[in-house]
C-alpha cells in the first residue's frame, strides 16, 4: 500500500542560494579562462578523449522554451579558487566559488567537475543557474549529460522571472523538453522567514512539458499557509509563461435580492493565435440558467468581438408579476437574449471603418441579468466610416436611436440613414483669415407613429432629409496696444424635405384629455439661406509677479443674424440639447445641431481672469452675460413634440432679452487637486439656476471623486405663450466614489448616486479588495433602487477569487458597471 503523504511537508519557504561567497582564509585566484584553452589542457589526453566541451546548459527553461539559440562561436568564462586538471581521472576540476559564464547563461557552485569520459557536467554545492529568460534553479548537485537534454537535479529549486517557483527533492529531465519533480511543490507565492507562503500546491510528482507548455500535478493537495484545503488525485495548468491556453476560469460567485444565488464558470477557449471564444454558463436559483458565448478576432488590420447571451425565460418568476395580470408579462415569457458586437477596421491610413451594435430580445433583458448597468436608458447602435487627413475630415454614420424605460414612447426611436459630415479648411488664407467648408446632410425615420394626424386620426411616421453646407471665415487681428479682434462671417444654405413631421407650433392637449397631444402633421420641402458675421474682441492685461501670471481679459462680441427665419415649425432632431454656460457663451449659435439657429443680433459679454503659477498650479475664472438687441429670440417658446414635451428647454436664461449670467470656475492648484464649476443664475434675483460641478482629489492612498449638478428646471407658460420662472421643481443629484488604499495590499473603495430632492439613494456600491503578487480577493457590494417593471430594488453581493496562473488572474472588478459578461482571460 501506497503511504499517503503528509501534506505539512509540502509548503515551506524555498530555499534560496546566492552565487557570491566567500572563500574565508583562502585567497582568491581569479582567472578567466577562455573555452579553447580547456580543450588545449586535454591534448595529451587519448584521442578518443578528445571532446568539445558541450554547452553547460540546456536549451530548455524550466517555464517556456528559450527562443534564444547557443552561438557555439561564443567563448565560455570560468572563474574560481582553484583550477585542477585531473589527467588519470579524464576530469577538469573547478573548486572554490565556482562562476561560470556562457552564452548569458551564469551558473555559480563550490564545485564543477567536467568528467570527459563520462561526458557529464556535474556542479556540487550551493548551485545557482540562471537563464536567459530569468530563470533561476537553486539545486544542491546538478548533473547533465553530454548532449544537455537528460539529467537530474537533487534538492531543486527554481524561480522563474515572475518569481513562480518549483522546489522539489529530485529532478528528472526526459527528451529535452520534459521535466519531472519528485515530491514537488509549486508556487507564485513569496514567503518570509519560516511562513509558509499564501498558497501553493504540493504533489507526489510535477511534470513540465516545455513544448506542450503544461504543469501536470499527481496525487497533489492545494495548501493555504501549509495547511490542506482540498486533495487533487490530478489536475493540469498551463505553466506560467504561457499567456493564452485553453482552460476554466475564475468562477462567479454571488447572491441577488432578484436573481438569487448566482454561480458560473467560464470556459476559455484558445482557438487560434488571433482569435478565441469564451462560454460562461452562469446559474441564478431564482432565473436559471444564462448563457453567454464571446468571440474575438484580431485580424491584419482591426479586431472585432461578438457576445451573445441567453436564457428561457419564466416570466412568473420575473419580480413584479402579478398572477392576476399574466398578459402583463407575456413578452418577457420563452427566449429572451441579446447580441452585442463591436468591430473597428483600417481601410488604409486615412480610412476607418467600425460598428458598436447591441440588440435584445426586449428592453429590460440586459439591465434585468446585469449586462449591462441599471443607469443604461438609451440605446445607440452605430456603424461609420471615417477619413482624416491634414485639412480634410469625412464621417458617414448609420445611427440607430433606442429608449430603454418602460415609459418611453415612439418618439425615442429613430434611424439615420446615414449622416454625413465632411470638413475641409483651406490651406492658403482667404482675406488673411481661415476659410472652411462644412457639409452636413442626414436622413432620418422616427418609426412607430411619433405624429398623430388629428385629422385622420392615424399613426404617422416621420421621415427628414435635410442637407447643409456652410463656410466659415474668421480672422485674428492684434494693434499696437494688444486688443484683439477676431471678425468672423458664416454663409449657410439649407434644404429640408420632410413627410409626416409634427409640426411644433401647433401641439396642444387633445380636448377632454390631460395627457394626450395633437398636431398639424406636415409634408413639405424647404430651402433657406442663413447668413451672419460679427466680430470678438478681447483686451489682456497680464501682471507678473515673482511666483505667477496674472492675466485679466474682458471679451466682447456682436453677432448679427438675419432678423428671422422660418423655422419653428420644422422638425428639431439634433437641436433639442441646450445649455447655456460658459463654453458656448461666445458661441454664434448657442444650439446643439442644425436644426435651429439664432436670430437677430445678439451681444455677449463676458470676464475672464487667468491664473498661472510657476510651480504649475493654475485657475481660470470666466463671467458673462448674453443680450438680444434686435430680432426675433428663438429661445422663446420651442414648441412641443408629439408627446407634448417642450422640443428644447423654454428656461435655458437665454429666453428673455438679457440672460442669466453664467460663470465658469476652473481650479487645478496641485496635481492632486482639479475643481470645475459651471454655474448660471438668475438675471433680476440672482438666484441659482443651474449648477453643474466635479472635483477630484488625491492625497496619498486616498483618490476621490465627486459631482453635483443642480437645475431649478420650472417654469408656467403664460397665456400670451411666454414662459417665467417659478420655484418649487428643482432637481439636485450628488454623484461620488473614493478609493482609499489601505496598505500595500488592502484597499477600500466606493460610489453613490443620491437623489438629494427625493431624500432618496439611487445607486451605491462598496468594494473591498485584497491583492499580492499571486492572489487577489474582491468582495463587491452593489445596491440599486431603480424601479421600472421587471426592474426593482436590487441588493447584490458578489465575491471573486483569483489565483495565479490557476485561471484569470488579471481581470478586474468594476463596482460602478457590476458586469457577469466580462473580460475574462487565461493570463
Amino acid at each position: 500500500m501506497r503511504r499517503a503523504r503528509t501534506p505539512q511537508e509540502g509548503c515551506g519557504t524555498s530555499r534560496e542560494g546566492t552565487w557570491r561567497r566567500s572563500a574565508a582564509g583562502v585567497t582568491r585566484a581569479l582567472s578567466y579562462v577562455v573555452f579553447s584553452v580547456l580543450l588545449a589542457t586535454t591534448a595529451s589526453q587519448p584521442a578518443a578523449a578528445k571532446k568539445k566541451l558541450p554547452s553547460t546548459f540546456g536549451k530548455q527553461s524550466i517555464f517556456g522554451k528559450v527562443n534564444t539559440k547557443v552561438d557555439q562561436t561564443q567563448p565560455m568564462r570560468l572563474q574560481g579558487d582553484q583550477l585542477i586538471y585531473d589527467k588519470a581521472g579524464n576530469r577538469v576540476i573547478a573548486r572554490g566559488n565556482v562562476e561560470i559564464y556562457y552564452n548569458d547563461n551564469i551558473l555559480t557552485a563550490d564545485e564543477v567537475v567536467y568528467d570527459q569520459g563520462a561526458g557529464t557536467l556535474t556542479a556540487i554545492g550551493n548551485v545557482t543557474l540562471k537563464e536567459p529568460q530569468g530563470n533561476i534553479v537553486h539545486a544542491d548537485r546538478y548533473t547533465l549529460t553530454d548532449d544537455f537534454r537528460d539529467g537530474f537535479v537533487q534538492s531543486l529549486s527554481i524561480v522563474s522571472q515572475d518569481q513562480s517557483t518549483i522546489t522539489a527533492d529530485r529532478a528528472v529531465r526526459k527528451g529535452g523538453n520534459v521535466n519531472e519533480f519528485t515530491n514537488g511543490r509549486f508556487t507564485p507565492c513569496k514567503s518570509d522567514g519560516g511562513t509558509p507562503p499564501l498558497w501553493c500546491i504540493s504533489a507526489a510528482k510535477i511534470i513540465h512539458d516545455a513544448d506542450a507548455a503544461t504543469i501536470t500535478y499527481q496525487d497533489a493537495y492545494f495548501q493555504i499557509y501549509g495547511q490542506p484545503v482540498f486533495y487533487l488525485p490530478y489536475f493540469q495548468t498551463p505553466d506560467p509563461s504561457v499567456k493564452r491556453k485553453s482552460g476554466f476560469l475564475t468562477p462567479i460567485y454571488g447572491n441577488s435580492s432578484t436573481l438569487g444565488y448566482i454561480t458560473g464558470i467560464p470556459y476559455y477557449w484558445a482557438i487560434a493565435p488571433n482569435y478565441d471564444l469564451t462560454l460562461t454558463p452562469t446559474y441564478f436559483t431564482d432565473q436559471g440558467l444564462l448563457m453567454q458565448a464571446e468571440w474575438r478576432h484580431r485580424l491584419a488590420n482591426g479586431q472585432y468581438t461578438v457576445k451573445l447571451a441567453g436564457i428561457d425565460q419564466n416570466a412568473r418568476d420575473l419580480p413584479g408579476y402579478n398572477p392576476n395580470d399574466p398578459d402583463a408579462f407575456s413578452k418577457y415569457d420563452g427566449v429572451r437574449g441579446s447580441v452585442e458586437t463591436k468591430g473597428v477596421f483600417s481601410l488604409s491610413s486615412w480610412w476607418k471603418f467600425g460598428w458598436d451594435i447591441t440588440e435584445e430580445s426586449d428592453d429590460q433583458f440586459r439591465r434585468f441579468y446585469k449586462l449591462d448597468s441599471v443607469l443604461v436608458t438609451d440605446r445607440v447602435n452605430q456603424i461609420y466610416l471615417t477619413g482624416q487627413s491634414d485639412r480634410n475630415y469625412f464621417n458617414a454614420t448609420l445611427y440607430q436611436f433606442q429608449g430603454l424605460l418602460s415609459t418611453d414612447t415612439p418618439t425615442t426611436e429613430g434611424y439615420t440613414h446615414p449622416i454625413i459630415n465632411y470638413n475641409y479648411v483651406f490651406a492658403d488664407p482667404v482675406v488673411g483669415g481661415e476659410l472652411k467648408w462644412n457639409t452636413n446632410i442626414l436622413s432620418f425615420t422616427r418609426e412607430d407613429g411619433s405624429p398623430i394626424n388629428p385629422i385622420t386620426g392615424q399613426v404617422e411616421n416621420e421621415n427628414l432629409q435635410r442637407a447643409v453646407t456652410e463656410l466659415k471665415w474668421r480672422r485674428r487681428l492684434t494693434d499696437a496696444i494688444g486688443i484683439s479682434y477676431t471678425p468672423f462671417a458664416d454663409v449657410r444654405g439649407d434644404v429640408y424635405a420632410f413627410d409626416g413631421a409634427t409640426n411644433p407650433e401647433t401641439v396642444e392637449l387633445k380636448p377632454g384629455t390631460t395627457d394626450t397631444y395633437v398636431g398639424d402633421v406636415r409634408n413639405d420641402t424647404i430651402s433657406r439661406g442663413l447668413a451672419d458675421a460679427g466680430v470678438t474682441v478681447s483686451y489682456p492685461w497680464v501682471a507678473t509677479t515673482p511666483g505667477a501670471t496674472h492675466v485679466i481679459e474682458p471679451i466682447g462680441q456682436v453677432v448679427n443674424h438675419q432678423e428671422s427665419i422660418p423655422q419653428r415649425g420644422l422638425p428639431d432632431e439634433d437641436a433639442q440639447s441646450l445649455v447655456f454656460d460658459d463654453t458656448n457663451l461666445f458661441s454664434t449659435s448657442k444650439f446643439s445641431g442644425y436644426d435651429r439657429i439664432e436670430t437677430g443680433t445678439r451681444a455677449n459679454v463676458g470676464l475672464q481672469y487667468t491664473f498661472q503659477a510657476n510651480s504649475g498650479g493654475y485657475a481660470r475664472v470666466l463671467a458673462g452675460e448674453s443680450y438680444q438687441l434686435s430680432g426675433e429670440n428663438i429661445y422663446l417658446n420651442p414648441g412641443r413634440d408629439a408627446d407634448g414635451s417642450f422640443i428644447y428647454t423654454p428656461t435655458s436664461g437665454l429666453e428673455t432679452s438679457r440672460s442669466d449670467y453664467v460663470l465658469g470656475v476652473y481650479l487645478a492648484p496641485v496635481d492632486e487637486f482639479r475643481l470645475i464649476s459651471q454655474s448660471r443664475f438668475d438675471e433680476s434675483t440672482t438666484e441659482l439656476r443651474r449648477e453643474d460641478a466635479a472635483m477630484v482629489f488625491n492625497f496619498g492612498p486616498l483618490s476621490t471623486q465627486a459631482g453635483y449638478s443642480y437645475d431649478a428646471n420650472a417654469f408656467i407658460v403664460n397665456p400670451d405663450g411666454t414662459v417665467s420662472n417659478t420655484t418649487g421643481t428643482e432637481q439636485q443629484e450628488f454623484l461620488g466614489s473614493a478609493t482609499l488604499r489601505l496598505t500595500d495590499r488592502w484597499s477600500i473603495g466606493g460610489t453613490t448616486r443620491y437623489d438629494i430632492d427625493k431624500g432618496q439613494l439611487l445607486y451605491d456600491s462598496l468594494q473591498l479588495k485584497y491583492a499580492d503578487e499571486c492572489f487577489a480577493l474582491t468582495a463587491s457590494y452593489i445596491e440599486s433602487n431603480y424601479v421600472d417593471e421587471t426592474i426593482e430594488p436590487d441588493r447584490t453581493f458578489m465575491v471573486r477569487l483569483e489565483f495565479k496562473h490557476l485561471g484569470d488572474f488579471a481581470a478586474k472588478t468594476d463596482v460602478t458597471d457590476f458586469n457577469m459578461g466580462g473580460d475574462e482571460r487565461v493570463n
